[in-house]
């Protein structure tokens, strides 16, 4: 999973910097190509992303629940 997220990470770069050069030569196409990549990010790698971070539910620590919530205004409390 890893290296598919390098190699779409990759792909994004070479795209962008195809993306800039076309736009610095004034191409027709240029936004076009912006655009897509810019969607390509958005709705390819960055969900891969967040699935393979937060895959094993390292996300739970940054969940806010009432026990968290007691938790830090009772040390709150004692300071």
């Amino acid at each position: 999973m890893k290296l598919v997220i390098n190699v779409m990470f990759g792909i994004f770069l070479v795209w962008m910097i195809t993306g800039l050069y076309l736009v610095n030569t004034d191409h027709e196409k240029a936004q076009i190509v912006m655009g897509l990549g810019v969607l390509y990010f958005a709705f390819l790698f960055m969900p891969f992303f967040i699935y393979y971070r937060y895959r094993d539910g390292k996300y739970k620590k940054y969940i806010l629940t009432d026990e968290k919530l007691k938790q830090a205004f009772d040390q709150q409390g004692k300071k």
